[in-house]
Order: C-alpha cells, then structure tokens, then sequence
C-alpha cells in the first residue's frame, strides 16, 4: 500500500475513533468549564499527533514534500467530516451542552493544524 493510501486510512480512522469517543464519553473529558483540563487537551494532542504522522513518515521514508502531501491527506477526511458534526453539533454529540461547539472547533483546528506543522518540519532523510 502506497503512503498516500495509508495516511488516508490513518487520518479517517482517528477521526472516525475520535467522533465516536467523543459522542459516548465526551462530558467526562471535554471540560470547557476547567481550564486546566481544557489546556491539558489542546497539549496533549501535540505529541500524539506527532507520534502518529512521524510514524507514517518514517515507515514510508518519506521526504519533506512527501510528508507534507502525507499531513495533507491525513487531516483531509477529519476535515471534510468535522465540518457536518461541528454544523449539526447537538446531534452528533447529544452529550455535550452545544455551547461547547466553538470550543470544539478550536480544538479541532488545533489538532489538524498540529499534524500539518509536524509534516512540514519533517526533515529530509539522508
């Protein structure tokens, strides 16, 4: 399987295991009353975003430019996807009050932002 394939399946299944963990536990961890929790999550994202795509750089070897298309094609379906559940937030996530949506879509620019950062930082394999 080629890299563009793999980060497509890697970036729609951490969306896809992300919307389903928010939407049965979110309340218990998406605190946007507490702001250490709060800060403590947009944090904590950083390294394991970054172990995701760096794994997917360095098991393809990928350059600069390909681990930029990668971090692209990664944050693509949770994008294309984020924009409906963020639209119709009370739906997709009945557990959350819906003033946590702007909250949310912070964070989720964030995490997108953070893979895309990590992707054009790579560092050219020698």
């Amino acid at each position: 399987m080629n890299y563009k394939i793999f980060s497509l399946i890697i970036g729609f299944s951490i969306w896809l295991l992300a919307t389903i963990a928010f939407r049965i536990a979110g309340q218990y961890f998406f605190l946007t009353d507490n702001s250490l929790v709060l800060t403590g999550l947009y944090l904590a994202i950083i390294p394991f975003l970054g172990f995701v795509a760096n794994w997917v750089f360095n098991r393809y070897k990928l350059s600069q430019l390909q681990a930029v298309q990668s971090a692209t094609i990664m944050v693509l379906p949770g994008m294309i996807f984020d924009t409906f559940c963020i639209e119709f937030f009370a739906w997709v996530f009945p557990n959350l009050p819906e003033t946590d949506g702007a909250t949310f879509g912070s964070w989720l620019m964030w995490a997108y932002a953070t893979v895309l950062v990590f992707g054009l930082i790579k560092k050219d394999n020698k």
